[in-house]
């Protein structure tokens, strides 16, 4: 993401590669002139611009323009924008085209609204909060006939970068500008961070109105109150998009469809981390695919990398593509041909077709072995020999195929198999959540004057002793080796980054706990009988207790709060005069 300063959820638009030109040639040589980088739309008050603008032209990508012009790129953030910025030239995309991609922020630089973004942060749910090590580009991309140019086509994108997941809302507003920017050019874009500018600061919970060039967009973004799968009633003013499924794309089923009798398969896969490509004849495909499997284990958070569209020339494809070590647990959307022989040896490979709104039911495909799969025009299909823990459910099956059939709505057939992702993934979490909360101290046991207590160790013997009784049986029907996917589970990266989420929860709980512990405490009585430098290194303690409870958000009530610091008030003015003076300057250390 660009930086934007004070510009809270932030990304600038950054005036993207594009360019004029013929079809780019094969997959090392890409011509055309790039055009502007779009400038930073952010979500928040008070953003800045400076004019002016930075660009360049050349062989293949550039970048042409960055708003704001101060935002700072590395040379190797601005080659892997420039490249993710097109569909590679067996695409095929003519006129305009939306897709997404990911990638990874250089190491060593000071990002700022991190503050901002940490406190944003602890307001969301699990599955939307920011990954700090990489950066979001959300691309419009233009390509049509122009006889007047020397290769015969106009090409160009316009991109915004973010550090923010919010798929649905930055296409949404993409949507809106990036037709008049290519008509209109760079002024253009000044009059977005106009926009921009008067955008209200991002509030969990709370509906925004975003005036975007003539247009209101109003949103809510979801906080980790929220029941999952439900979607806050918002009347409409203008035009309304709501954020709450960003990284959830509008049809979830049309991106499923092609290989939706292996849904719960392709589920255990994500859940459980497998490396996973997507094999897809467009980034509009590939992109929407790999976030409609990485969205599918909501609402935990999928913990390791995913690149919705990745070319051979990002940064990482040596790391990725190598065979001298088994593939890294990613998920991959691809669409160079190069690639159906590169990654022949991961373990699981997704063939997707054209997306199409289904008119017919489809066939079911089996599932089929790696070595079938020699080129990217290979059948559609679940290339894999990975053999599923759980009982195919033919329920829901036989449901999509139905409404297929009556000619179902393809939103109504999303919800559907949506419920049933998150009805799954509840199902299989429950009982985790049960065993984690058993590690929790009693509150009996927290003393005013002891360090909190330490929650007990993560058994995986004692989790598995548990689901006899207690386990998905109660919530699910589903029949299979549930033992077996827990096993697996407990070393994938989902699970390390689960657990680690909630062993901080419980460990800030402790500590709010252990505040509300002191607060019920005579605490003037007993610095009353303690010596000064006791007395003195109590108070420094609770003032401690107080910043942390601020910096870290504690649970803590804010009554909680005044009373611990009117007890830091009391004790102080029972002190001599001179060690008043002292401790009512001093803060913390």
């Amino acid at each position: 993401m660009v930086r934007l300063p004070r510009c809270p959820l932030g990304p600038p638009l950054r005036a993207a590669p594009g360019g004029a030109g013929g079809r780019r040639g094969s997959r090392d040589s890409r011509a055309g002139r790039v055009g502007p980088v779009a400038a930073g739309a952010g979500l928040g008050a008070g953003a800045r611009r400076r004019r002016g603008g930075c660009g360049g032209c050349g062989l293949g990508q550039a970048v042409e323009v960055i708003y704001p012009p101060h935002s700072k790129l590395t040379d190797k953030e601005k080659t892997n924008i420039c490249y993710l910025s097109f569909p590679d030239s067996n695409s095929g995309c003519l006129g305009d085209t939306q897709f997404c991609f990911r990638f990874r922020r250089s190491p060593g630089r000071k990002v700022s609204l991190c503050c901002f973004l940490d406190q944003l942060d602890r307001d969301l749910p699990v599955y939307l909060k920011k990954d700090s090590a990489y950066y979001y580009g959300y691309v419009y991309f233009r390509q049509v006939r122009d006889k007047s140019l020397k290769r015969g086509y106009f090409q160009k994108s316009l991109v915004l970068i973010s550090k923010l997941p919010y798929v649905h809302l930055f296409r949404t507003m993409l949507k809106q500008i990036a037709p008049e920017y290519f008509e209109k050019s760079e002024a253009f874009l000044e009059a977005v961070c106009s926009d921009v500018d008067r955008w209200p600061p991002p509030v969990p919970g709370k509906v925004l109105q975003l005036p975007i060039m003539g247009v209101i967009m109003k949103l809510r973004i979801p906080t980790y109150r929220d029941k999952p799968g439900t979607t806050p009633i918002v009347q409409k003013k203008y035009v309304f998009y709501d954020v709450k499924h960003i990284k959830i794309p509008q049809s979830v089923f049309r991106c499923f469809c092609p290989v939706f009798f292996h849904i719960q398969m392709l589920w255990e896969l994500v859940l459980l981390g497998e490396p996973l490509v997507v094999m897809a004849p467009s980034p509009s495909e590939s992109s929407e695919t790999v976030l409609a499997l990485v969205s599918c284990i909501s609402p935990l958070k999928y913990c390791s990398d995913f690149r919705p569209y990745f070319t051979i020339h990002d940064s990482e494809f040596k790391e990725y593509t190598t065979r001298t070590q088994a593939p890294p647990s990613v998920i991959l959307g691809v669409t160079n041909p190069f690639f159906a022989k590169t990654l022949q040896h991961w373990p699981h490979i997704i063939r997707i077709g054209d997306i199409k709104l289904p008119g017919e039911v489809p066939k079911q495909v089996k599932v089929k072995k790696l070595k079938n799969l020699k080129t990217l025009d290979s059948k559609p299909g679940v290339y894999t020999s990975y053999k599923p823990y759980l009982n195919k459910d033919e329920e829901i099956v036989k449901q999509l195929q139905k409404g297929v059939q009556q000619k179902r709505p393809t939103e109504a057939q999303s919800v559907i198999l949506r419920r049933y992702f998150l009805e799954l993934t509840e199902s299989f979490i429950i009982p985790l959540e049960r065993y984690v909360a058993s590690l929790m101290p009693l509150q009996k046991c927290i003393s005013p004057w002891k360090s909190p207590p330490q929650l007990r160790q993560f058994s995986q013997d004692d989790f598995m002793k548990t689901l006899e009784k207690a386990g998905p049986q109660l919530t699910s029907g589903l029949k299979g080796d549930w033992i077996g996917l827990y096993r697996h589970f407990l070393k994938s990266p989902n699970f390390d980054g689960w657990f680690r989420s909630r062993q901080k929860e419980m460990t800030q709980k402790l500590e709010a706990l252990h505040l509300e512990a002191l607060c019920n405490e005579n605490l003037v009585f007993w610095s009353q009988k303690h010596t000064e430098v006791e007395t003195v290194d109590l108070v420094l303690k609770l003032k401690n207790k107080l910043l942390q409870a601020d910096r870290e958000r504690l649970p803590v009530k804010t009554d909680t709060l005044k009373k611990l610091q009117t007890h830091i008030n009391d004790i102080i003015l029972a002190l001599p005069d001179d060690l008043q003076d002292i401790l009512l300057k001093t803060g913390t250390t």
